[in-house]
């Protein structure tokens, strides 16, 4: 009854992610960042991608994680806003799936409080747990100046 959805998925960790493929503009390497003074620990930097300037968020610390290890770059998934594209820093990019919709179910009780903020839930596929991302809420939530920028 339920459609499928096809999702552009990544790792953070031992967790694994999914962002719709309608919202994903690219997947990119690690691009050299220009810090942003006074920025909230999320923003990591601004990327330039063939001329236009992009907010990089990176979601280990969105979600509350430990940074990761020195040396070990991040990946970027470049997301369509209204604003414009945003780049979500992730540990390593992985396939796009296609996630029936019947598998589709709300994000488990078990998880965190940032967890349920930024997921629209969870898909069991291959004997794993997608977690759903929620991009909008990823980049609206916190403080203000976390956000993707829209002036």
């Amino acid at each position: 009854m339920a459609s499928s959805q096809q999702l552009c998925t990544f790792h953070l960790e031992r967790l694994f992610f999914g962002v719709s493929v309608q919202e994903v503009q690219e997947v990119i390497r690690y691009q050299e960042m220009t810090p942003v003074p006074l920025a909230p620990s999320v923003v990591s930097g601004l990327i330039n991608l063939r001329g236009q300037i992009v907010t990089a968020i990176d979601l280990r610390r969105r979600f509350g994680m430990p940074d990761r290890e020195t040396g070990r770059l991040p990946m970027n998934v470049v997301v369509r806003t209204d604003e414009g594209p945003v780049s979500l820093l992730v540990d390593e990019i992985g396939d796009v799936l296609e996630a029936d919709g019947d598998h589709f179910e709300a994000v488990p009780p078990t998880l965190s409080k940032e967890m349920h903020e930024l997921l629209r839930g969870v898909y069991k596929v291959k004997g794993a747990l997608l977690l759903v991302l929620d991009t909008g809420r990823a980049l609206q939530s916190g403080p203000p100046a976390a956000r993707a920028p829209n002036r």
